[in-house]
């Protein structure tokens, strides 16, 4: 099965289902599927060839859903571009997968004029809007997606499902964001094994929230398209907007991360948002337990799932809602249709207990990083335990996640490898401090980081945003010294007054606050 099928299976079943929901407009599977075949005639009359890159940069709207699969259906390969980012950034995934077509719209469009000449293989902008934009358009052509969806049928190419059929950007330890391949067969794998254990079903109306950019976020859409079901498109300002939009369309699936979940969790949810909600889930990292605690208080009718998964192999662990009380810490178990090893440095299996290292083997490991043959060798490697005579050896991700199992054989995070904080002898997971500086109850926000110390090794800083206005660094080491050992004890505390920076993905952007941190003990002479 390919892609772009689970819309065609559902339009053939259901036609007049709804399949978009766009602030109050609906498009059913039907005429999701009659545009898809428009996209598909337009992009290939647009000269698109086999395999070809095609990047979408415009906000969650239903030409951006068209596009991407549209893309898909005529043998291409999508770029989903964060809305978020800047022409700088733009054009360096469009030069970096050497994208020959951009749909976007004539405003962002303007604010790329000058990037896009160093793009040389773009030789197609599609606008998607009502007005052209008054720009040079130098070695590319415009053209209106009015155009696009009148013309007329041609011979489309054929794929397979071990093609590819998409390129999801992700953040990267050298600073420059990689690009994820991923295949037909990775993105249907992910979707069915998804809407199993979630149980999703034609009546579902799942919220959009997340970046289509984010695996996460696209596996909304992937995942509803699998059963017919609806999903509806917000582009929020305030997370007020998200509990709004639950309780105007009936959701009964939201996914978001923990800085939403946070922020979610200290709003009042009226009985019309709390009435629909059949689960929610949660990725992109731990969520707090004091967040779980009052997420669950205010939506005790609602199922919880607690979710694990990276880029390169889409979604790898959940933890089923029945297990929530028993074991609130863990990532659970493998997923439908994967399986997850701990792991150690040889990759001989680890007791339980014993942390290791999370490898994921399966029908959701992807196709590698583009054009990157040195960080894909060190990503992905020989599954462990294969049989000695398998000449060509299954391909797992090593996800460079320490992580540790329990007898039951349930998983629990302890940190990622390039986060650890190595400190007075002491290895120290950010998240862990993060989860007992939460615990406090006194900041909204908070990111550890591990900046070099020259007595230390490494020094804990904690950058915070505090739950109410008048919080001193010393009252919040205070709070802390009583649920932490001497060595994981910041060294300093920074207060801030606006929200910490978030990366393309809504998560806290750890790499980024670093850079403001590097000297920081290089000038002080005694600890916070």
């Amino acid at each position: 099965m390919l892609l772009h099928t689970l819309i065609e299976r559902s339009a053939h079943r259901a036609p007049d289902n709804v399949s978009i929901i766009h602030k109050s407009d609906t498009l059913s599977y039907a005429e999701l599927w009659q545009s898809l075949q428009q996209v598909r005639n337009g992009l290939l009359q647009s000269g698109l060839l086999r395999q070809e890159r095609v990047a979408v940069y415009l906000d969650k709207r239903p030409e951006t859903l068209q596009a991407l699969f549209g893309a898909s259906l005529a043998g291409g390969v999508f770029v989903p571009v964060n809305p978020l980012l800047k022409a700088e950034q733009v054009a360096y995934i469009l030069q970096d997968c050497n994208v020959r077509i951009l749909v976007t719209s004539p405003d962002r469009l303007a604010a790329l004029r000058d990037s896009l000449d160093l793009c040389p293989d773009l030789h197609t902008v599609l606008l998607v809007g009502e007005h052209r934009a008054e720009v040079d358009h130098g070695h590319f052509r415009m053209l209106n997606w009015t155009d696009v969806l009148d013309a007329e049928p041609v011979p489309h190419h054929r794929t397979i499902d071990t093609d590819m059929a998409a390129i999801l950007y992700t953040s990267g330890s050298t600073g420059r964001p990689k690009g994820v391949v991923l295949s037909h067969r990775n993105m249907v794998a992910g979707a069915e094994s998804v809407a199993e254990y979630l149980q999703n079903r034609p009546e579902d109306r799942i919220l959009s929230v997340l970046p289509l950019s984010f695996d996460y976020g696209l596996s909304q859409f992937t995942t509803a398209f699998s059963r017919g079901a609806s999903v509806a498109l917000l582009n929020y300002l305030l997370p007020r907007d998200v509990i709004k939009a639950v309780a105007k369309h009936g959701i009964t699936g939201l996914a978001a991360v923990p800085p939403l979940w946070i922020q979610l969790a200290q709003l009042d949810w009226p009985e019309e948002a709390r009435q629909t909600l059949r689960y929610v889930t949660n990725s992109g990292g731990a969520m707090p337990r004091k967040t779980l605690d009052a997420l669950r208080e205010r939506l005790p009718d609602t199922r919880f799932y607690l979710m694990y998964g990276l880029t390169e192999a889409f979604r790898s662990t959940y933890l089923p809602p029945e297990e929530v009380d028993r074991r609130p810490d863990s990532m659970g178990k493998a997923i439908p249709n994967a399986e997850i090893l701990v792991v150690r440095e040889d990759g001989s299996r680890c007791a339980p207990g014993e942390p290791g290292e999370l490898v994921h083997r399966g029908a959701l490991v992807s196709m590698g990083y583009w054009n990157d043959t040195e960080r894909t060798a060190e990503r992905f490697r020989p599954a462990p335990g294969q049989p000695a005579g398998i000449p060509i050896p299954e391909m797992a991700v090593w996800s460079g996640d320490t992580v540790r199992s329990d007898e039951d054989g349930f998983l629990y995070f302890i940190g990622r490898r390039d986060e650890m904080i190595k400190t007075s002898g002491y290895r120290v997971s950010p998240n862990e401090v993060e989860e007992v500086v939460y615990g406090t109850g006194l900041v909204a926000e908070v990111a550890a980081l591990g900046p070099p110390h020259p007595v230390l090794g490494q020094g804990i800083v904690l950058v915070v945003l505090p739950r109410e206005a008048g919080l001193t660094a010393q009252t919040l080491v205070d709070a802390l010294r009583p649920n932490l050992p001497a060595y994981m004890m910041p060294a300093h505390v920074e207060i801030r007054a606006e929200p910490l920076p978030r990366n393309a993905n809504g998560k806290i952007d750890r790499k980024h606050l670093a850079t403001d941190f590097t000297d920081i003990f290089s000038t002080e002479n005694e600890a916070t």
